[in-house]
Order: C-alpha cells, then sequence, then structure tokens
C-alpha cells in the first residue's frame, strides 16, 4: 500500500515532476492570461456601448425602436455564443471577410454580453420614476438627453451590481475562443497539456487565473449590492 503511494507521487496526476514542468512553462500561460484579459477589455468596452444603446431604446417611445431593442436582445440571448464564434469564424470567410482570432472574440463575446447588459439597463431605466423624464422634455431635452443627463445617471446605483455580474460573465465566457485557437487561458492549458499529459496541473493553473479575474469583481459586486440595500433601508 505504501509502495503504491509513492508510485502514485511520483507518476500520478499530482506528480512533482508534473508541476515542476508548469513552472517552467508559466510564461506562456502568463501570455494567455494577458491574452485573455485584452479580450475581456475589448469585449467589455463593445458590450458596454451596446447595451446602453439597446437598453435605452427599450423605454423609447417609438414601438419600431423597442422593437429593435428586444430583437437583439431575445436573438443574442436564445442562441449559444459557441455557434456565434462558429458563424463568424468560418462564415466570413465565404464572403472574403478574414479577420483574427482576436477580434473575432472581442465582437463575439462582445455582441453576445451586449444582450444582457441591455437587460441590466432596461431594468435600470424603469427604476428611474416617470416624472423624471417628463419633468425633463418639459425643459426642453430630447430623448437622448434625458437618457444620458437625467435617468442613467439615477440608475446607475442600482445598476452597478448585477452589471458587475455581467462583467464576471463576459470573462468566463471569453473561454469559448479556446474552440477557435485563441491564444486564450482555456486553450493554452488544453494545448499544453495535451502534448505532456499534465492535465491537473494544466488547468489547476487555468482555473486560478480566471478566479484572479473574476473573484476580485464579484467580491466588489457583493459589496456594492449590501451598500444599495443598506442606502435603500434607511
Amino acid at each position: 500500500m505504501q509502495f503504491g503511494s509513492i508510485q502514485w507521487l511520483q507518476d500520478g496526476p499530482f506528480a512533482l515532476h508534473r508541476w515542476a514542468s508548469l513552472k517552467e512553462s508559466f510564461p506562456l500561460f502568463l501570455h494567455a492570461f494577458l491574452y485573455t484579459l485584452g479580450i475581456s477589455i475589448g469585449a467589455l468596452i463593445l458590450s458596454g456601448i451596446l447595451g446602453i444603446i439597446f437598453g435605452s431604446l427599450s423605454a423609447a417611445q417609438s414601438k419600431f425602436l423597442r422593437g429593435v431593442s428586444r430583437v437583439y436582445v431575445e436573438f443574442f440571448q436564445n442562441t449559444p455564443l459557441l455557434i456565434q464564434v462558429f458563424f463568424v469564424y468560418y462564415g466570413l470567410p465565404l464572403v472574403n471577410v478574414v479577420m483574427p482570432v482576436y477580434l473575432i472574440g472581442i465582437i463575439c463575446v462582445g455582441i453576445y454580453q451586449g444582450a444582457y447588459i441591455a437587460e441590466v439597463v432596461r431594468s435600470g431605466v424603469q427604476s428611474v420614476a416617470k416624472g423624471q423624464s417628463e419633468a425633463a422634455y418639459s425643459q426642453g431635452f430630447n430623448y437622448w438627453q434625458t437618457m444620458f443627463l437625467i435617468v442613467l445617471p439615477q440608475a446607475w446605483r442600482i445598476m452597478l451590481p448585477p452589471l458587475t455580474n455581467q462583467v464576471v460573465n463576459l470573462i468566463k465566457n471569453t473561454s469559448v475562443i479556446a474552440i477557435i485557437s485563441g491564444a486564450d487561458i482555456m486553450f493554452t492549458a488544453n494545448s499544453w497539456s495535451s502534448m505532456n499529459l499534465n492535465y491537473v496541473p494544466a488547468f489547476t493553473l487555468a482555473g486560478l487565473l480566471y478566479f484572479i479575474l473574476c473573484f476580485p469583481l464579484a467580491k466588489w459586486a457583493r459589496n456594492m449590492e449590501e451598500k444599495n440595500k443598506r442606502a435603500y433601508s434607511r
């Protein structure tokens, strides 16, 4: 039994030589971490812009504009991100449009997550009393001036915790880029471990890197939510 335990420590999935090999390849994972961070930042900017625009349109007086917002939200929320990535990666070259994987990741994750952010913005906008908008219109403000100068600043406190949760989801969703050979954390862990069979160290480190990106944001979102509850309970 003791011999078996020693053999397991020497050749098993938790063998020290496997972790030593991971240590030597850490710069590769660091590059993947920065690659994932770059895609996340780019996708966050795109999703934020789309979320604010379509979330604001959901409260517009025009039925057409509200309909456009609902079509965008419902379509991207109810189709898998993976299919959207495949469509862009394999479909666009058929019409002579070729984009780097990095850009595909930003666009696909950004558009997909923008639909969820739009719902957060819609909920925030609806939480603001309609009298605020009516007062702005009476002072000569147009729709977008009312939205950006009056409504959204008041809804910001309510929207912030769920928005932060959506940022966490966005970071985790970047892992789908691994399926089209993006040099992100997930692809790096899978390709590196496939060469040397050190699966446990590779995916343990991959999980830790995602945790480093996501946990501070999730913790901050919970703190903000608690502050909002205390503020409104007064």
